[in-house]
């Protein structure tokens, strides 16, 4: 029988302190600033190029991980030093991520270096798919993608919401409708290279919180592409649209996953503000004397704290399933990506909440940390899916019914 064990390989406890170590001499220091700034922090994303922390080859290392692991102990990690720098470095990663899992080999050889840059001049690259009336309702995607076969051309004409990097990026990747009677089966991805006319974005957007992030609507104008930036390439796309027009039904189960295997890496980064609140709560609580005794000794202060422990470490075992499911491709039979980031997320809102109430009038300062961590966790039940999406998928898995 083979032996269980939740022991990290000396590899992910590597990985796991090289992050760390990265996050808390050159993240956390800077993290303030940026937030306030409301800017892309671009020299720690240089300086995350220069460690290595910041390219393909840092994925794909994690992607390689046969127990799935590595990328979400990484995300946690960065994301412990600060959410909105950690999005600022893994926000490119979705890009990425769908040239690797939807284009051929010589578009991920073109692309993938594209949306990186060097290490002494980084770029940022842009998954692009939410739009103003589709943003969980992906059939109702109204951005279009026409063929012009005279040019070999694919034209794009729409407009997405909330795009991290949108404008800044160099490579975007947008998702767009070729055949609209199909709703969600008749949509596909298109890399739009740098400096491509017609598309713009006009204003970057202000937010609660991820303040270190770009985050901006953009703007396609009759945006014309090569057929080459088609990923996956014309005869796949054709071949999988005549299936749907013969009434073919689509795998549910592999659509869902494609959804359902980035959330644990979300999660993840929940996690890491969670974990940063907790441990910040936590100090402050044994330092901070009250009555003549530290604050940890009164029950409700020690049981808050007790509760925050354990929702992060519970939360985290969800993660890691659903993180080792995805990478071993056990089926998510019962929604277990989303259950993992549902958790996270609702645990990063609670954690930090209690965290500001623990320090009472200076959590609500600027000057502790606890207040930029409530603001940033929010999000963690909005995006990636709202926590009701979540819990649709979820439902629907484990009752096997169209729950709307």
């Amino acid at each position: 029988m083979a032996e269980f064990s939740l022991d990290l390989t000396e590899e992910q406890r590597d990985l796991r302190d090289w992050v760390h170590g990265f996050a808390a001499e050159v993240v956390r220091p800077a993290a303030a600033e940026w937030d306030a700034r409301e800017e892309t922090p671009w020299p720690v994303i240089q300086e995350a190029a220069k460690v290595g922390l910041y390219g393909f080859e840092f994925l794909a290392t994690c992607w390689a991980d046969p127990t799935g692991l590595s990328l979400p102990i990484a995300s946690e990690e960065l994301f412990w030093g600060d959410a909105g720098i950690g999005l600022s470095i893994f926000g490119t990663s979705l890009a990425v991520a769908a040239i690797y899992g939807a284009g051929t080999p010589d578009q991920l050889v073109e692309w993938v270096p594209q949306c990186f840059g060097d290490v002494g001049s980084p770029a940022v690259a842009a998954f692009c798919t939410s739009e103003p009336e589709a943003g969980s309702d992906v059939g109702a995607m109204r951005t279009r993608a026409v063929y012009d076969e005279a040019t070999d051309e694919w034209v794009l004409t729409g407009q997405k919401a909330y795009a991290t990097n949108g404008g800044i990026a160099g490579v975007h990747v947008v998702t767009a409708s070729v055949d609209p009677t199909l709703g969600s089966r008749g949509q596909a991805a298109f890399v739009v290279p740098p400096g491509t006319p017609g598309l713009a974005a006009t204003r970057k957007l202000r937010k609660l919180g991820l303040r270190a992030s770009h985050t901006a609507d953009v703007f396609l104008d009759g945006v014309r592409v090569p057929g080459r930036c088609l990923l996956g390439g014309r005869d796949a796309l054709l071949q999988r649209l005549d299936r749907a027009r013969s009434g073919q039904r689509a795998t549910g189960q592999a659509a869902m996953r494609t959804f359902e295997l980035s959330r644990p890496t979300v999660g993840a980064q929940a996690l890491g503000v969670a974990r940063a609140a907790y441990e910040y709560a936590l100090d402050y609580a044994k330092d901070r004397v009250q009555f003549g005794r530290p604050i940890i000794e009164n029950q409700a202060v020690a049981f808050a704290l007790a509760d925050m422990r354990t929702e992060i470490d519970a939360a985290r075992l969800l993660v890691w399933r659903a993180s080792w499911m995805g990478r071993n491709n056990r089926p998510f039979t019962a929604g277990e990506g989303s259950m993992s980031k549902l958790k996270a997320g609702e645990v990063a809102v609670s954690v930090t909440e209690k965290a500001v109430q623990l320090l009472g009038g200076a959590g609500f300062l600027r000057d502790h940390p606890v207040e930029r961590w409530y603001r940033d966790a929010k999000i963690y039940t909005i995006f990636e899916g709202t926590s009701e999406i979540q819990r649709l998928v979820i439902s629907r898995a484990i009752s096997g019914m169209q729950i709307r």
